[in-house]
């Protein structure tokens, strides 16, 4: 069941610089992760966009109920390692990750 985005959500923005030549690959292989962090408590939503000017950067999307349900929930979870094991090759450097909420 997803849950609809509200102005308590939390915004995840995740930077990604995907290793050259490898963006076929990170987009397979983000497709088998996807459902992964779907399945997470707190998960609302989530979107992979590709830098139209740089094919090798993307950004990912993620809106979550609170802050904790990504940094303790998803990231402390067991499902986490398998998302790691899956994406965390294709990214140089590692990505930055903010989180934001909603003013206007």
């Amino acid at each position: 069941m997803q849950i609809a985005i509200t102005d308590s959500s939390v915004l995840e923005v995740a930077m990604l610089d995907v290793r050259e030549g490898t963006n076929q690959e990170f987009e397979q292989a983000f497709e088998l992760a996807a459902p992964i962090i779907a399945s997470m408590s707190g998960y609302i939503r989530h979107e992979l966009q590709c830098c139209i000017e740089n094919s090798n950067k993307y950004v990912l999307l993620v809106w979550w109920e609170t802050l904790e349900d990504h940094t303790l929930g998803f990231r402390k979870s067991l499902e986490y390692q398998r998302w790691k094991d899956l994406l965390h090759k294709f990214y140089d450097p590692f990505p930055s990750v903010l989180h934001y909420q909603k003013i206007l």
